[in-house]
């Protein structure tokens, strides 16, 4: 069989960013991380190797002064600063540059309406509630806004009020753009001038672009491996676009998990024998959290199954 890996996987920038932030601050001595630098058990455990300690909000209010505490690409909430200020503790920021310039556009219109009516305007952002990204966005509103993930969650919302929508950076712009339609529609069936909506697309599109980058690549091959973390909010979706793409895609979290895949093939799904075919086209892809390491030793094992 043939074996390839796809170009357009692998860490995004703010994460590469982050990851080489961490590996340079490592250098001068010790380092922690608040929360894992990366949906990726894999590459936190790499990480882990190199003496970063991962660590909580428990923990960051109980470290000596003088710690360096490394903040991860997702971003963080402004009183997550105020504490590191508090405790004498050295911050070093590696928030993405997409995901910083969110923070201060919500926090702007925060501080620009937030006394425009005897009831404040709803800040609305299309999000995953709890996810570490969200939680920094709602920070910079003094966690006033309101967190929605999907249509049905509109009832969360006033209608009688001003809407201004925002997006975590990593979400659908199919998805983003549905909400859009959807609360347009409420204003026009409730006479209600759409003017009241205002929204931003604040969705990075070089994550964005990867659903039909990892499409194309999955109709293109007969096999897809799609490696990723199982915390990865990401990783499950792109893997779901992969899936309806190509139905034989097999999500793995580590070259360890391969054996199983070809196990299943063999038995299960392919009527053509895998271990001789040589027109077979296998491919794998992975979650803007993924590491190239991981999916190259991926490749390592499959070629040996």
């Amino acid at each position: 069989m043939t074996i390839s890996i796809d170009s357009n996987s692998g860490f995004c920038f703010g994460v590469t960013r982050a990851i080489k932030a961490a590996e340079s601050e490592l250098e001068k001595g010790s380092l922690y991380c608040l929360g894992d630098i990366v949906h990726n058990g894999q590459e936190v455990a790499r990480l882990e190797m190199k003496g970063l300690a991962t660590i909580d909000y428990d923990d960051l209010r109980t470290l000596p002064s003088h710690s360096r505490v490394l903040l991860r690409a997702h971003g963080e909430p402004p009183s997550t600063y105020w504490i590191a200020k508090q405790r004498g503790i050295e911050v070093i920021d590696a928030t993405c540059p997409v995901v910083k310039k969110l923070q201060d556009r919500i926090r702007a219109c925060y501080e620009q309406h937030r006394n425009d009516e005897a009831v404040p305007p709803q800040i609305v952002i299309y999000g995953k509630p709890g996810h570490a990204e969200v939680i920094g966005l709602q920070g910079q509103t003094n966690n006033t806004a309101i967190v929605i993930e999907n249509e049905a969650q509109l009832d969360k919302l006033d209608f009688g009020r001003a809407i201004y929508l925002f997006s975590q950076t990593t979400k659908s712009v199919e998805g983003f753009q549905g909400l859009v339609e959807k609360i347009r529609s409420v204003y026009r069936n409730n006479g209600i001038p759409e003017s009241r909506l205002e929204y931003h697309d604040t969705i990075c599109r070089s994550v964005a672009n990867r659903v039909k980058e990892l499409q194309d690549f999955a109709k293109a091959n007969d096999i897809v491996i799609f490696v990723g973390g199982t915390k990865s909010s990401n990783a499950r979706v792109l893997y779901n676009h992969c899936k309806e793409a190509n139905p034989n895609t097999f999500f793995v979290s580590s070259a360890d998990e391969v054996d199983l895949v070809m196990t299943t093939l063999r038995h299960d799904v392919m009527t053509t024998d895998i271990t001789t075919n040589p027109d077979l086209k296998v491919g794998i892809c992975g979650a803007t959290s993924t590491p190239l390491w991981l999916m190259e030793a991926v490749s390592e094992r499959l070629s040996v199954s």
